[in-house]
């Protein structure tokens, strides 16, 4: 893709934790027509804090499908593996609004269903926490404690901020305007950094959007309530906000979003196989570049 000139920038940022999909090919392509459709450039990211489950081998076959899609960027890629003290410094400036977590998903659980009945209430990072060790400083985590964000505290902190966003995608467009009490609610105290990767998708993500001057990101539809988050982490840390733009969701015959687990989905099969680059598209309903 050509910047020719623009400042427009649109990113697909994929991990190498397993084969590319349908729903990847949907996605790159999707951000790679906007920010043709702007003028802009479209740029590839891989995103591998996850070292436990990234693998060399998925990280090759990412450049080889999107190249086979018929994809450029510029290079070099930014990998998130290479940018930890970019998230430190980041987690250093929100530490006054921050607590370590010593819980697991199961005590959290326990917490969340005694004494009441039904479904743990959850939130765009899963299981609302329920403030259980609120109240530890910072100067009290071990090696085995998360990081977790006191919503509270940072919206305190960044009162009378301008916590809003524009969506340009087709599902929910317009201006989005975020209340506290629904960031407090039902969103609560996120994680910034997990045990095993000293930082989070929530807190990488932002940071590298602002990084490579990201104007528009381009993400399925499944991500749009962790907007609000990333809003947040935006105002917090002073960044500029993109435009949002997220994108239905490719699903397979019985409705269910497709997973990386899916390789009967998986792009490379479709390229052995000896499938055009434009029977793909017709498949994920792309027949031309929109």
């Amino acid at each position: 893709m050509s910047s020719s000139g623009s400042s427009a920038r649109t990113r697909f940022a994929p991990s190498p934790t397993g084969p590319l999909h349908l729903g990847h090919a949907f996605s790159a392509l999707t951000a790679a027509a906007r920010a043709d459709a702007l003028g802009g450039t479209f740029l590839l990211r891989i995103e591998d804090i996850d070292r436990a489950r990234s693998q060399p081998d998925y990280e090759t076959a990412i450049f080889d499908d999107l190249a086979w899609l018929g994809l450029h960027w510029p290079e070099p890629v930014m990998r998130q593996s290479e940018r930890m003290a970019a998230y430190q410094a980041a987690l250093a400036q929100l530490a006054p609004y921050c607590y370590p977590c010593r819980c697991s998903r199961a005590d959290i659980r326990a917490a969340l269903t005694a004494p009441q009945e039904g479904a743990p209430p959850m939130g765009p990072d899963g299981l609302i926490y329920p403030g259980t060790c609120r109240g530890r400083s910072l100067s009290e985590a071990g090696p085995n404690d998360t990081i977790r964000l006191n919503m509270r505290a940072a919206l305190a902190a960044i009162d009378g901020a301008d916590l809003r966003f524009d969506e340009t995608g087709p599902l929910n467009p317009g201006t989005h305007v975020l209340a506290a009490d629904t960031l407090i609610h039902a969103v609560g105290d996120i994680v910034l950094a997990r045990r095993d990767m000293g930082t989070s998708y929530h807190l990488s993500v932002v940071v590298d959007d602002a990084a490579q001057e990201i104007t528009e990101v381009v993400r399925g539809a499944d991500l749009f309530d962790a907007t609000a988050i990333h809003v947040v982490l935006q105002a917090l840390l002073d960044l500029p906000r993109p435009r949002y733009h997220h994108h239905r969701l490719i699903r397979d015959a019985a409705g269910k979003r497709l997973a990386k687990r899916d390789d009967a989905r998986a792009i490379a099969r479709y390229r052995d196989e000896g499938y055009a680059v434009s029977a793909v598209r017709a498949m994920i309903g792309l027949t031309k570049c929109a």
